[in-house]
């Protein structure tokens, strides 16, 4: 069975990146353009894996995620923080804000698919 991974990304080129890499690896992906679109794609579909960018219009990245790990039907979603901020504490600051794992950008494409497998098993980032 293929997992299922949702990436909420606003940069179209980014979006289109992540996506092809994961579908090379056989993942089966959706994309969003933004937290609101997002968070309903998340309810509807319930994926394995989301990748959210932090910084999007409409809705950001940590407003959608904490609105999906505030709702008891989507609590157990695993959520990636996807940001360009790479600022020491900032992986703290997210793991705090109730995300399961952390991604700065530009993200290294070639590690983009073991991070992924690593996170869909439930291991801590390294």
């Amino acid at each position: 069975m293929s997992h299922s991974i949702l990436i909420v990304e606003d940069n179209a080129n980014n979006r289109n990146l992540f996506k092809d890499i994961l579908l090379f690896h056989h993942y089966d992906v959706t994309v969003a353009e933004d937290g609101l679109q997002g968070v309903a794609l998340a309810r509807e579909l319930m994926p394995d894996l989301i990748l959210m960018d932090i910084q999007m219009p409409t809705m950001d990245g940590i407003t959608a995620g904490d609105i999906l790990k505030k709702d008891p039907a989507t609590c157990d979603l695993k959520i990636i923080a996807l940001t360009s901020f790479a600022m020491r504490g900032d992986r703290e600051k997210f793991l705090a804000a109730g995300f399961d794992g952390y991604l700065s950008k530009p993200v290294n494409t070639r590690e983009l698919p073991g991070l992924v497998k690593t996170w869909l098993e439930g291991a801590e980032q390294p």
